[in-house]
């Protein structure tokens, strides 16, 4: 017979890795890195530039804003600092989605 002794802090541990872990990845996929200025007076859009994807208007469309990928290789990144950025992300997001997978399995 195998017992599981949940305390506090573990679980808030637990919890807080999986927040922390989901908060970097809505960060790493967020286009909102830099966000631009109107291109007409009076116009409330704002442009937006991140890591690998962007949000620019377009009067052609109907819903006249397009949000997506302009990278889609790595060498396609804006800057050698925004491809550094990207991989160290990356390597963060790994860590605390590992933490917070083994947290579950450990909880004492």
């Amino acid at each position: 017979m195998c017992h599981v002794i949940v305390t506090c802090r573990s679980m808030l541990w637990t919890l807080l890795s999986i927040v922390a872990a989901f908060s970097e990845l809505i960060a790493f996929m967020s286009t909102d890195w830099l966000v631009g200025f109107p291109r007409t007076p009076g116009e409330t859009y704002r442009p937006t530039l991140g890591i690998y994807g962007r949000c620019i208007r377009l009067p052609q469309l109907r819903r006249g804003v397009l949000c997506g990928p302009y990278a889609v290789h790595f060498t396609e990144i804006a800057s050698r600092f925004w491809q550094a950025t990207s991989i160290f992300l990356a390597a963060g997001i790994l860590l605390l989605s590992a933490v917070a997978f083994i947290s579950v399995f450990t909880m004492k």
